[in-house]
């Protein structure tokens, strides 16, 4: 959401230096949107020590600290300020998206809808409380919403994309993708591509021509793609894949790629190109057709080989080996709410026969302590260099274990058993209120019965773990 701190009140007094509050907190909103926190809330807290109960300095100064990390302080004083001073639509959208976040949700869908009576046509508060209807499990009442703001502001992209999204996750695939397209509008996914002097593909047949498929999206979406680039190199010459340079031990060997560039300045001249994450729509995706060639990932032997090797040395004879990734990406938009601390599953640690292999990189320092009260894991993040090699890992081991990851991509893509732990409101691609997944037969989905519920996941987790690991050795364990 932008930063804004609306005012109806006459300016008051000057500051020292004869800046009015009203224009210092101009320049506080200035700095919070360039993302220049520390400035924002020191020019807030100067403000403050003038006029302490400045309801425009409280709620910049908690909307700051929430953007610096800070949630909970964030909720605090945008209460203060909305106490001071009611009726202004966007400190309650504020405090409804932190009220979200931090999983106070009956709080966030009353802020929520407070903003809309204040503000009845505005789009971006509308968004904002689709999101919280999604979280309540409420799904017309989130389409409502964003069919709403769609229709005041009809080129709004991210009401586009929580449409898609919900589309999506609702297995209205037809529609969901047309709305999925709306993402390469955001401000995220604006400049995920350069300017292309090339004709974007819609899936025509070109016998002679090259096509430039590109990873545009995280590791995970871009191994869930993945299975279409065999479809889309039968309709033509050639393909180039452009994807960062970690994947392509995986990708540059899939067939149907000629090339893989890891860098914009190797694409060599193509005819077309198209984000990876458009063919579900180039190629008209229904829950029934999902291609699903299980392994249509694998590991590079060698690497193979070497890890079979390196794990018999390391590990001990005749027990499951569970592979554990418990972290994602820290500036995934989502990585609150996905990710926990390796604490969290220590009720997982003493059960045998089994030893964990940590997959996690990289590996966050406050988890290195507790590493060693699970049986057999290390820190493997050093030598963790590209997917091949974490490919090459689990090649080796009897099952996953992740929070909502490229890992659990990976794994389901090569076919691996994996369990999926699912934070809730959860990812579109994992459909709702349900325990498997088209994309990969091998997962099992473990879903937060409320936002914020790890201990109810992680419970059931072991209690099916317990029952795994008791059957005979060579025997699956998905």
């Amino acid at each position: 959401m932008s930063v804004t701190t609306t005012t109806t009140q006459a300016p008051p007094a000057p500051q020292p230096g004869g800046e009015t509050a009203e224009q210092a907190l101009a320049r506080a909103q200035v700095a919070a949107q360039a993302k220049r926190l520390h400035e924002a809330m020191g020019i807030c807290n100067d403000v403050l020590a003038a006029n302490p109960e400045h309801p425009s300095a409280i709620a910049l100064l908690g909307i700051s600290a929430a953007m610096a990390g800070d949630p909970e302080r964030g909720i605090v004083l945008l209460r203060r300020a909305i106490a001071l001073r009611p009726g202004n639509a966007t400190w309650q959208a504020h405090l409804s998206a932190l009220c979200r976040q931090t999983y106070k949700i009956d709080e966030a869908l009353a802020a929520g809808q407070e903003s809309i009576r204040l503000d009845p046509g505005n789009p971006e508060h509308l968004v904002n409380l689709s999101l919280v209807f999604s979280d309540a499990d409420d799904r017309d009442r989130s389409v409502a919403c964003l069919l709403r703001a769609i229709g005041i502001k009809h080129d709004h992209p991210d009401a586009h994309l929580a449409l898609a999204q919900n589309l999506l996750a609702m297995g209205d695939f037809e529609p969901g993708w047309i709305e999925y397209e709306w993402r390469n509008l955001t401000e995220a996914g604006k400049n995920t591509m350069p300017a292309m002097t090339s004709a974007p593909w819609n899936g025509m047949r070109i016998p002679q021509g090259r096509l430039l498929l590109v990873g545009d999206q995280g590791y995970g979406d871009t191994l869930q793609f993945a299975r279409y680039i065999p479809t889309a190199a039968e309709r033509v010459q050639d393909i180039i894949l452009g994807c960062s340079a970690e994947m392509e031990p995986l990708l540059a060997a899939m067939p149907g790629v000629t090339q893989y560039c890891s860098r914009w300045t190797d694409v060599p001249g193509h005819a077309v190109n198209c984000r990876l994450s458009s063919l579900p729509y180039l190629f008209g995706t229904r829950l029934d057709t999902i291609p699903t060639p299980i392994p249509y990932i694998k590991a590079p032997p060698a690497r193979a080989a070497a890890w079979r090797q390196k794990l018999a040395e390391r590990l001990p004879a005749g027990v499951r080996r569970i592979g554990l990734a418990w972290s994602g990406r820290p500036t995934h938009p989502n990585d609150r709410r996905r990710s926990l601390p390796l604490s969290q599953l220590l009720p997982l640690a003493g059960i045998g026969p089994a030893v964990f292999v940590s997959l996690q990189k990289p590996m966050p320092e406050t988890d290195r302590a507790d590493l060693a009260r699970f049986n057999g894991m290390t820190d493997l993040s050093g030598e963790l260099t590209d997917f091949g090699e974490t490919a090459a890992v689990i090649e080796n081991l009897d099952m996953v274990i992740t929070v909502d990851t490229s890992m659990g991509h990976l794994a389901g893509a090569m076919g691996k058993p994996v369990w999926i732990m699912i934070p809730k409101a959860a990812d579109w691609r994992w459909l709702l209120d349900r325990e498997t997944t088209p994309w990969y037969p091998s997962a099992r989905l473990f879903r937060q019965p409320k936002p914020g519920d790890w201990a109810d996941v992680i419970g059931r987790v072991r209690g099916a773990l317990e029952q795994a690991v008791k059957r005979p050795f060579g025997e699956p364990v998905g």
